[in-house]
This record gives C-alpha cells, structure tokens and sequence, in this order.
C-alpha cells in the first residue's frame, strides 16, 4: 500500500483594553462594553464508547450504521480539517484496551509514543492534503476483506476484528476525492482507527493513505 509522505514539520499576548470615560465622566469597565455577536462554537469530539477500553472484549462484528461510527468518523474528519489530533481521540483504539490486546512489553509506552504519536503525524499530512473548504460526504469499509485476527497473532493475547483499507471520500469544490484508514481494529463491536497513514513506515513523519480523485480502491486484504 502506497503512502503519500510528508516530511512537513507562539503567541502574542494583548493587552487587556483600558477602561474609557462614558458621557458621564464614569469609567466603562471592557467587561461592561457592548460587543458583537458570538462566533460560531468550537468544534468538539462526539463520544464513541465512553470508558470501554476497561471492559473486555466481544466477538461481535462492528456496524458501520451504528451511532459509535458514525460519530468515530465524524472525529476523524474533525481532526483531519482542523489538524487537531486529539478531537479523534474518541475514533482512536484505546489504550485501556491495547494494554489488554498486546503480549509485549510497556504496551502503554507504545500506544502513547508509537501509535498515538504516528497518529498525530498522520493527521497532520492529511489536514495539509484536505486544505480549506472540503466537505464529508461518507467513509467505505471493506467488510468483504474484515478478518477475525486470533490470540497470538501479531503479538496478541487478545482477539479483535480487522479490516485493512477503509477510504475516507470528501468534496473539495466539484472534485469528489478520498484517501484511505490503513488500519481498523474492533473493540467490543465498534470499529477504531489504528493505524491511519500508514501500518509500518521508515521516519517520523506523517502519511496520506493512497489519497486519490474519486472514491479510491479499498483494500487490499491482509495485515492485522
């Protein structure tokens, strides 16, 4: 699977406005003063499974209808076009959860300093692939390709479902476009992000998954 690489890597602080003499002489505190209108509100993260990375897992079969997904791919895409990592930390596999799934050593050192941080890498390259004005349109998941992966596969001790290659499609303009989640992986019944720009990769930096000019090709099977 090819990978799209970018290799791409303060503040100023105002003053708090003086206060100003009103048509009678009384000093009009900033607080006090009439604004405008409020801006639009942030944009924030939709929960996914709240404190699931605790519990152990299922066998169920992830649902890309359900709310969790819906909401899983909408924190990603938050994530990708305001290149904040964090709003997906909702989609992202849980590290609770890792430290249940992996038979290595320090599996929360490697979620935190390996995953995560790819993770943010990867974000990063795709908000800078995206730019300004694209819009969500649906995320394709390969189910023909979802594979059980078994205890000790892959330096488990845990089993989960995988599925390689989902493709994100959005509009930028009149152009349909998309790029590709190389990794999902189940947690009690809903899909996670694991790896996004790619599984394996030789640098710090971040990649695009197969970005391409309309809806992309999902896949290929494989991998866990």
């Amino acid at each position: 699977m090819s990978a799209t690489r970018d290799t791409t890597a303060g503040a100023t602080g105002t003053a708090a406005p003086a206060a100003r003499a009103g048509a009678s002489g009384t000093a009009i505190p900033p607080a006090a003063r009439p604004t405008g209108s409020p801006g639009p509100p942030s944009p924030s993260a939709l929960p996914v499974a709240p404190g699931a990375g605790r519990l152990r897992q299922t066998p169920a079969f992830p649902s890309t209808a359900s709310a969790a997904f819906k909401n899983a791919m909408h924190d990603l895409w938050l994530a990708v076009t305001t290149g904040q990592p964090r709003l997906a930390l909702p989609a992202f596999f849980p590290e609770a959860a890792y430290e249940q799934v992996k038979a290595i050593a320090y599996p929360q050192s490697d979620w935190q300093h390996r995953l995560w941080y790819d993770f943010t890498l990867d974000v990063a390259a795709a908000h800078r692939l995206v730019g300004r004005g694209a819009t969500f349109v649906r995320v394709i998941v390969p189910a023909q390709y979802a594979a059980w992966v078994y205890p000790g596969g892959c330096y488990n001790s845990v089993g989960y479902w995988h599925v390689p290659g989902a493709r994100v499609v959005y509009r930028q303009g009149s152009q349909l476009r998309s790029f590709g989640i190389a990794s999902l992986i189940s947690w009690r019944g809903d899909w996670y992000v694991i790896h996004f720009g790619a599984v394996l990769r030789g640098g710090g930096y971040g990649e695009v998954d197969e970005p391409a000019d309309g809806t992309g090709i999902p896949g290929p099977p494989g991998g866990c």
